[in-house]
């Protein structure tokens, strides 16, 4: 009696956290592309505000303060890309994400937790990314910018924005009930963020108390170490000094995260 062949059977393709991020974030921008409220938050808002800031910029003595039109819409285009394309765009996503109970399947695949937030968050990063570089690029050509004398800091600055803003969108999903709540939740930091962090008056034109305090706010070291990366005027406390202040904000989102972040619909 000849023997039974049995075919083994293939093995499980093991997976990795970068490719199962790597899924999520491709399913994920699919979704993005659908919803056309976040591409126009994305896409267009960061483009046009600058110009508001350039307008403004004429009103202003910025040779006093060390400064000219370029490096003050600079930093603030930067700024308007993590506020409005990670910042805002994540606060729905998340929420959205958690109504639809998309958050609570995935968990009971192999995603781990923070692979989902990581997931979800990764195409509105490199949609933000792609933002700031193609923003650096227009206003290096237009306003006539010199070559950045610390590069490295304007790198950081941006690197740190970005893990910054998902985490602070993240947390700022934990408290926001609905979708249609999405879109006012994220108003209390953007408006804070642009009228005290530099991005439409530069901290060098405030009294001396007001900066002190416009210094702690979330969004301010990012554009402190991005224009300080092209003017070069930053000194290494001052640098150091924006750097554990964006960690700072970073530590404080991280653990909002782990305390409230909600991964069922909040009934």
């Amino acid at each position: 009696m000849s023997a039974i062949r049995t075919t083994p059977r293939p093995a499980a393709a093991a997976t990795t956290p970068l490719s199962r991020m790597t899924s999520l974030a491709r399913a994920e921008l699919t979704l993005l592309g659908r919803t056309r409220g976040a591409l126009v938050a994305a896409l267009f808002v960061p483009l046009v505000m600058p110009v508001s800031v350039r307008s403004a910029a004429e009103e202003m003595d910025l040779a006093g303060a060390g400064l000219d039109t370029g490096t003050l819409v600079l930093p603030a285009a930067v700024g308007f890309s993590l506020l409005f394309a990670v910042y805002s765009v994540l606060v729905g996503v998340f929420v959205v994400r958690r109504e639809e109970l998309v958050l609570k399947r995935l968990r009971t695949g192999e995603l781990r937790d923070v692979e989902i937030l990581a997931g979800s968050a990764l195409p509105a990063a490199l949609t933000g990314l792609a933002q700031c570089l193609l923003l650096t690029a227009g206003c290096v050509a237009l306003l006539d910018l010199s070559a950045p004398s610390a590069p490295h800091l304007a790198v950081l600055g941006l690197l740190l924005g970005l893990v910054m803003c998902a985490a602070l969108a993240a947390a700022t999903a934990s408290f926001t009930r609905t979708g249609e709540s999405a879109q006012a939740t994220p108003m209390p930091l953007l408006l804070v963020s642009m009228i005290g962090s530099g991005m439409f008056w530069p901290l060098e034109l405030m009294p001396d108390r007001v900066a002190s305090v416009c210094e702690l706010l979330p969004l301010t070291p990012v554009v402190t170490l991005v224009r300080g990366g092209w003017t070069g005027s930053l000194s290494a406390y001052e640098a150091l000094g924006a750097f554990a202040t964006a960690v700072a904000w970073i530590l404080v989102a991280v653990f909002a995260v782990r305390r409230w972040f909600r991964w069922e619909p909040r009934r």
